[in-house]
């Protein structure tokens, strides 16, 4: 699976507040969340994205509450991939549950800008940094996982092997 995208960058302990603000819960579709997509930071952020592009963040992605209205957010608004040098436990599962694909990896983000753009192949663990000519390994994204995440989510992922198997 490769990824190509531009570059939004992030600090450290960026929080599920911050990523989608409380007075967004009271829904889990994807692209209303996404409208309001890393607001607690910068209000014009989801105008800015363009399908297919990349959060490359800090240490603690995702800290703060267990919500997974936080990686459907992000979804919604466009981002297909998130790189941080760590991620908090429960986001990092929120992500795969929906099908966010994500990768940890501290010198990624010592080594992009906003608007560099990254070419990624989870299968190899290779990212490529196309605006300065650059690459990295990282690890790659485990088989199973990146199951999930084609299928689109967890509950995707085990409705579509539940099925498989009702026609054996």
């Amino acid at each position: 699976m490769i990824i190509k995208g531009k570059v939004h960058k992030f600090g450290d302990n960026i929080n599920t507040d911050e990523i989608i603000p409380a007075p967004y819960l009271v829904t889990t579709d994807m692209k209303e969340l996404g409208k309001h997509c890393m607001e607690g930071i910068d209000a014009s952020f989801a105008k800015k994205v363009q399908q297919g592009d990349i959060i490359v963040a800090g240490k603690n992605f995702g800290c703060g509450s267990s919500r997974e209205h936080a990686p459907l957010a992000i979804l919604g608004c466009g981002i297909s991939l998130v790189i941080a040098g760590s991620f908090a436990r429960i986001f990092y599962r929120n992500c795969i549950n929906v099908g966010l694909p994500i990768l940890t990896s501290g010198e990624i983000h010592k080594n992009t800008r906003s608007g560099d753009i990254l070419e990624v192949d989870l299968l190899k663990g290779e990212i490529k940094n196309i605006t300065q000519n650059k690459s990295f390994q990282v690890s790659a994204f485990p088989p199973l996982l990146q199951e999930i995440i084609k299928a689109g989510g967890l509950m995707k992922w085990y409705s579509l092997n539940k099925q498989l198997e009702s026609r054996k």
